[in-house]
C-alpha cells in the first residue's frame, strides 16, 4: 500500500461485498430476522416436534431450566458463584443422565441459546477472576483461600465435557448431516434427538465449543466445530441475533489470527451489513441491545486492523462507518512503521476476546500465572513487527520495476540483509489461504498482495500480482533460493 496513493479500500461493487451470499439472500436474511424477533412463528425444521412436557414435571426442575439462562449479577459474591456452578451441574446431570430422556418443556426458544451462552460466560468471568487473584497473591483476601482450595470448580474439563455430552447425546451432527443431504433428520434423531430440549441444546453447543475454543487460543479447532454447520441465512443461530452475531465473531477472530485476513473481513462484512439493516429490530430485544452494540464496534476495530493487512474494498455501510470511528487511526495503521505499534496493541486489546487459560492457576508462584490477554497480544504483536515496514517497502517498490536492493536499504536506513528477510517474510505473508467451499479451514493459496516480485542477487524485479499461479510460484521459489 503507497503511503502517497488513496486509502487501500472504497466503495465496493456489491458483487464483490459478500462473496458467498446474493443481494436477494441478504434480504431474506434481514426479512426473516423481521419475523422472528418475537419468536412467534410456526414450527421449522428444528422446532416442528410437538412439545413435551406435563403434570408429572417437578416443579424445582422446571424452576432451574428458566433460571440457568437468568445472568449472574455483575457484583455477583464468590459463594454465589460456587452456587451457580452447582446449580448447572446438577441441571445439566439430569438432563444427561436420566434413565431415558427427560420430559421438560423448554421455557421460550431463546432458552437454548440463552443457557449456553450465560454457563460459558460464568465460566469465561469465573477463570478470569481466578487468575486475576493468583496473580495478585494477597493472602488477605478471602477469596484467596477459597479459590485455591476448590480448583475444579469452573474447570475447563467440566464445561468442555458438558458441551461435548449434549452434542453427542442429541445426535445433533448426524442431524446436521441429514439436512446437507435433504433426509429426513429424525430418522437418525434417536430417542434423545427428537426432543426439543436436546435437540436444541446440542445445536448451541456447537457454537459454544466455538466460543470456548476461541477463548483458549485454540483457533483451529474453534473453526473445526463448525463443520456441521451451514454458514447462511437458513442456520437455525440466524433466528437468535445474538447467537448469530456471536458466532461470526468468534469464527472472524479466528480467522484473522490464522493470518486470513480476506476471510476475516468476510465474516466481519457479513454480520456488520446484516446488523445495520435490522437495528430497529434489535432493540425490541432489550438488554441484548446493548451487548450486541458493543460488539459491533469491537468489530469495526479488528476490521481496520485487518484491512491494514490486507488492503480490499468494503462495503458503503462499513466503508462509513470505518471512516466515522477510526478515520485519523486507519491513516496511521496504513502507514506502518513503529508509529502504528501502541495503536495496533490498543485496537487488538479493546476487540479481541477475554482469553482464558484452560488450567487452574499457581497459587504459589504469581510469576508463573500471566495474563493471557497479553500472551496472545504478544502473539499477534509479533505479526505486526514482521510486518510493519510492508506500507513503506510497497510505496517505494510501486515505482519500479526493477530496483537494486542495496539502494532500496539506503532509503529505509537499514542493511541490505535485514530488508533481505523483510522482503522474504512479506512475501511469506502474502500468500493467504482463502475460503471458497467446504469446511471453514479449507480454502486454497492465493496472493493477497497487490505486487509481486522476486530477487535476482541484489535485483529486486517487480509485477503487478495478477500473475498466474506457475508464474507466482516461480517468483517465491527464485525468492526462496537467492534468499
Amino acid at each position: 500500500m503507497a503511503l502517497y496513493q488513496r486509502a487501500p479500500y472504497t466503495t465496493a461493487d456489491p458483487q464483490t461485498i459478500l462473496e458467498n451470499e446474493s443481494d436477494a439472500e441478504e434480504e431474506a436474511l434481514v426479512n426473516d430476522y423481521q419475523e422472528q424477533v418475537q419468536f412467534e412463528d410456526g414450527p421449522d425444521d428444528f422446532d416442528q416436534m410437538a412439545s413435551y412436557g406435563g403434570g408429572g414435571q417437578q416443579q424445582d426442575m422446571q424452576a432451574q431450566l428458566v433460571n440457568a439462562a437468568q445472568p449472574l449479577e455483575y457484583q455477583a459474591t464468590l459463594e454465589t458463584k460456587f452456587a451457580s456452578y452447582d446449580n448447572y451441574c446438577n441441571l445439566f446431570h439430569y438432563i444427561l443422565n436420566s434413565e431415558g430422556p427427560v420430559d421438560l418443556e423448554v421455557p421460550s426458544y431463546y432458552w437454548a441459546w440463552d443457557v449456553i451462552d450465560e454457563f460459558i460466560y460464568q465460566f469465561e468471568s469465573f477463570c478470569r477472576y481466578r487468575n486475576r487473584v493468583a496473580r495478585t497473591s494477597d493472602p488477605s483476601d478471602p477469596d484467596f483461600p477459597v479459590l485455591r482450595e476448590n480448583p475444579n470448580t469452573w474447570g475447563c474439563y467440566s464445561v468442555l465435557n458438558v458441551l461435548y455430552s449434549l452434542i453427542q447425546r442429541s445426535e445433533i451432527t448426524a442431524q446436521l448431516d441429514a439436512m446437507k443431504r435433504n433426509e429426513d433428520p429424525m430418522a437418525v434423531a434417536g430417542e434423545y434427538g427428537s426432543r426439543p430440549l436436546y435437540r436444541m441444546l446440542g445445536y448451541f453447543s456447537i457454537i459454544g465449543l466455538l466460543r470456548v475454543h476461541c477463548l483458549l487460543g485454540d483457533f483451529s479447532l474453534a473453526l473445526k466445530t463448525l463443520d456441521d454447520i451451514e454458514l447462511n441465512k437458513k442456520a437455525m443461530f440466524a433466528r437468535v441475533m445474538a447467537a448469530h452475531f456471536t458466532t461470526y465473531y468468534y469464527v472472524g477472530f479466528s480467522y484473522m489470527m490464522m493470518r486470513r485476513y480476506a476471510d476475516a473481513i468476510r465474516m466481519f462484512s457479513h454480520i456488520l451489513v446484516y446488523v445495520s439493516r435490522t437495528k430497529n429490530f434489535q432493540k425490541k430485544e432489550g438488554a441484548s441491545y446493548d451487548s450486541i452494540s458493543k460488539k459491533n464496534d469491537q468489530m469495526y476495530a479488528l476490521v481496520a486492523i485487518c484491512v491494514a493487512f490486507h488492503p480490499t474494498k468494503l462495503d458503503d455501510t462499513i466503508h462509513t462507518a470505518l471512516r466515522e470511528k477510526y478515520a485519523e487511526q486507519l491513516t496511521r495503521l496504513q502507514r506502518g512503521g513503529p508509529d502504528s505499534l501502541p495503536l495496533f496493541e490498543e485496537l487488538f486489546r479493546s476487540a479481541c476476546p477475554k482469553f482464558i487459560t484452560p488450567t487452574p492457576p499457581d497459587f504459589d508462584t504469581p510469576s508463573a500465572n500471566p495474563d493471557p490477554v497479553d500472551h496472545h497480544l504478544a502473539i499477534f504483536m509479533d505479526e505486526v513487527r514482521s510486518n510493519m515496514f510492508s506500507p513503506l517497502i510497497k510505496s517505494y517498490l510501486k515505482l519500479y520495476t526493477t530496483m537494486d536492493l542495496k539502494k532500496l536499504a539506503g532509503f529505509l536506513e537499514t542493511d541490505a540483509d535485514t530488508l533481505r528477510g523483510w522482503l522474504l517474510v512479506n512475501k511469506q505473508r502474502s500468500r493467504q489461504v482463502r475460503w471458497s467451499e467446504g469446511g471453514l479451514l479449507d480454502g486454497e493459496v492465493v496472493n493477497a498482495n497487490e505486487l509481486d516480485y522476486a530477487l535476482e542477487g541484489d535485483l529486486i524485479h517487480v509485477s503487478e500480482a495478477k500473475v498466474g499461479r506457475r508464474l507466482a510460484d516461480w517468483y517465491l521459489r527464485n525468492l526462496v533460493r537467492t534468499y
